[in-house]
Order: structure tokens, then C-alpha cells, then sequence
């Protein structure tokens, strides 16, 4: 048996808790046939939640460091960050794969200079609201296309946005992230008239994500149907982050919400699964911002949550009818409509007996399309033939 392929991944922090869908990737790997390691410029988060058995952390090795690469890159002074080029040799890496766009371009000279094949995964916030905030990253992008020998996304609709920033559609495979099965029990949710109707809402505080629709959607629906609503999660410290939450307890206090609400906040991903199966329905209706900023592919708790047979109502946003088949494996109304979300729960309340059908839809797409395994498995088939060849 040959040695397994050595991958470098490259990411700005490890790990954000609204990134442990990074971590399942990465884990489910085949570890017979690639070696990974992790360069991440400073930690977040609880690392022991998410251990990595090789992973380099330029910010504890050394603030200092950190500090003078930082701003040597910043001014133009290094092309590239010295630090990713000796974990790349410190490895013997035969493939740089940077995570994020912005941060793949920060690489894309340390590849060449290393002579790598270099994969970039765009994931949403890099495609839309950074070259909406920033012009300069149009013509940044087009010397990373020219660089990347693969570039990964979600689904066609982001697909589409990487080919219109100038990246060739040669280049571009839609990769779906995968989701770890073996903790998603499989257990199709039942409701009957006259009983409450338990909803869950999951999500930072963030325009994109669309929370004040869904809690005006369900604002219409409180007299027609008794509900107990959880909304997991909160405001960061950003000032886009908390004009959200401002947002958020407007509607909540217009209809009177705070009765028959729950709020624990941030939720380990163990707790939210728990939370999950305490709930007849997921609500996540996204939206494009006004800056821009979106899904760009979907996000993967709508995934994990239509795996556990849990009905869930999105929107047609982004690639989110990529995982929410509507009508099939879920229901979509249209960003930013609060009466068609509330007629799509509507819908719900009148066919309950349609409910288990699909959920088990629903999970045999998850099956087939974002197992976390399979998906493994498929990108590992990509790294060993770019290794192979130095290009797809």
C-alpha cells in the first residue's frame, strides 16, 4: 500500500463553533490514504472539543510572530505567510487546500513558490459580501483561479457566483459537505391536532439567516395552533451581529413571543442534536443581506436536522434547494416572506400524515448525498488525483 497523500489545510482560526462542519470533514478523511494537518494563524473556541493530532498554531507559538507576519503581509513586505511555507515543508505536504477563499488567496503565492497543487472551498461569506465590500477581491480572485488547480463548492448555485467572479468552470466541483451520520438517529417526528407544536430556530445572529421572518411567521400562526418555540443561539460582538438581536426582540416583543419561548443561546452541537429531538419542526428561513452576505451554498445544521426526520422550512435561497427538495425532502418559501413561511407550516398542520414520508426522503438524500463518509471518501479520490497528475 502506498503512503497516504500529505494535505496541508489551511484556515484562518480553529475552531469557531459555527465551523465544526470543518472538523467532520476533515475527520472522515481515510486515513489510509491521506494525512492531514492543520495551519490556523490563532485558536477559538474549545480546541479539546475538536482535537487535531497535527496542528500548528503560529498565534501560540509565538503572538509576537503573529503579530510581524501579520502586518508584513498586511503592507505588502511578504507575498505570503513565511509560517505556511515551513508547516507545508515541516509536512512534506503534496497539496495545500485553503478553506475559505480570502485565505486561499493569502496562499496562493506560497503554493507556487512550494511548487503545490493548491484546492480552494468557497463556503458563502467569501462569495458574495467580500467582493461586494471590497472591489479589490475581484481581481485578487482571478490571480487565485489562475493559480488553484481545483475549486470546491457547495452546489451549483455557488457554482455559478465562482464562475461569474472569473474562476474557469474547468476548475470549479461541486463538493457536498458531509454531515456524521452515525450521530443522527434516524426518528421521524409525529404531531396530532390539538397538541403543541414544538419549533426550533438554530443560527447566530445574522441577517442572512433570516431569524426575524421566522418568528413573525410564527407570530401569524400563535392563534391558530399552540406553539412552544426554542431559538437557539445569540449576538456576537460585532455591530452587524447586535442591530440583528435588536431586530430579533422587536418582533419577538410585536407579537408577544416571549411566553411561549425558550432562548438558552449557544448550544454545543451535542446539546443542539438533543434539542433537536425534542422538536416537531426546524425553521431556517436565509436570506441575501443588504451587504450582500449569504449562505452561498447551505447551511449544515439544515442538513443534520432533515437527516433526524424532522420536517424543516427554508427558503429559496443560495443552494439550499440543493439539500430541501421542496416538496420532497422539505418545504421553501420565498427570502424575506413571512406569510409563506406560516402557509408552509399551514401545510404541515394539515397533512401530518405526509410528515413521514418526508423524513425518510429526506434522510435517503442525506444518505446519498452528504455523508459525511461517502463525501470523505470522494475527496480523497480528488486530492490523491491531483497529487497524482499536479492538476484535474
Amino acid at each position: 500500500m502506498s503512503d497516504p497523500i500529505r494535505v496541508l489545510h489551511r484556515v484562518r482560526t480553529w475552531l469557531p463553533r459555527t465551523q465544526t462542519w470543518l472538523y467532520e470533514q476533515l475527520r472522515h478523511l481515510p486515513r489510509e490514504r491521506i494525512r492531514s494537518a492543520v495551519a490556523a494563524e490563532r485558536p477559538e473556541g474549545d480546541r479539546t472539543a475538536f482535537p487535531w493530532p497535527e496542528l500548528y498554531l503560529l498565534f501560540q507559538d509565538s503572538p509576537l510572530r503573529w503579530a510581524l507576519e501579520h502586518l508584513a503581509f498586511a503592507v505588502g513586505l511578504r507575498p505570503y505567510w513565511p509560517f505556511v511555507v515551513e508547516q507545508a515543508k515541516r509536512l512534506r505536504a503534496q497539496l495545500l487546500h485553503g478553506h475559505f477563499g480570502d485565505v486561499a488567496w493569502e496562499d496562493h503565492r506560497a503554493a507556487a513558490a512550494l511548487g503545490l497543487p493548491l484546492v480552494v472551498s468557497f463556503y458563502g461569506r467569501d462569495v458574495g459580501w467580500l467582493p461586494r465590500r471590497d472591489a479589490r477581491w475581484y481581481a485578487r480572485y482571478r490571480a487565485l483561479f489562475a493559480q488553484a488547480a481545483l475549486v470546491l463548492c457547495e452546489g451549483p448555485h455557488m457554482a455559478a457566483r465562482i464562475a461569474e467572479l472569473g474562476c474557469p468552470l474547468g476548475k470549479i466541483r461541486v463538493h457536498h459537505l458531509g454531515v456524521s451520520l452515525e450521530r443522527l438517529p434516524f426518528a421521524p417526528r409525529r404531531w396530532h391536532p390539538g397538541q403543541p407544536l414544538r419549533v426550533l430556530i438554530a443560527a447566530s445572529f445574522r441577517e442572512k439567516k433570516g431569524i426575524p421572518y421566522a418568528l413573525e411567521a410564527l407570530g401569524l400562526l400563535q392563534r391558530e395552533v399552540p406553539l412552544e418555540i426554542t431559538l437557539v443561539g445569540g449576538a456576537d460582538g460585532s455591530w452587524r451581529s447586535q442591530r440583528e438581536r435588536l431586530r430579533i426582540e422587536r418582533v419577538i416583543r410585536r407579537y408577544g413571543l416571549g411566553r411561549i419561548m425558550r432562548r438558552p443561546g449557544f448550544l454545543s452541537h451535542r446539546a443542539l442534536l438533543e434539542e433537536a429531538y425534542r422538536h416537531h419542526v426546524f425553521l431556517a428561513p436565509s436570506v441575501t443581506a443588504h451587504d450582500g452576505d449569504s449562505e452561498g451554498g447551505a447551511p449544515v445544521v439544515l442538513i443534520e436536522m432533515a437527516a433526524t426526520g424532522m420536517p424543516v422550512v427554508s427558503t429559496w435561497h443560495a443552494d439550499i434547494p440543493e439539500v430541501i427538495v421542496a416538496g420532497e425532502t422539505g418545504l421553501l418559501a420565498p427570502e424575506r416572506d413571512p406569510e409563506a413561511l406560516a402557509e408552509q407550516i399551514r401545510w404541515l398542520l394539515r397533512h401530518p400524515e405526509r410528515w413521514e414520508a418526508i423524513a425518510r426522503a429526506a434522510r435517503a438524500r442525506t444518505e446519498a448525498e452528504f455523508d459525511a463518509i461517502k463525501q470523505g471518501r470522494r475527496l480523497a479520490e480528488l486530492y490523491v488525483s491531483l497529487a497524482q497528475a499536479g492538476s484535474v
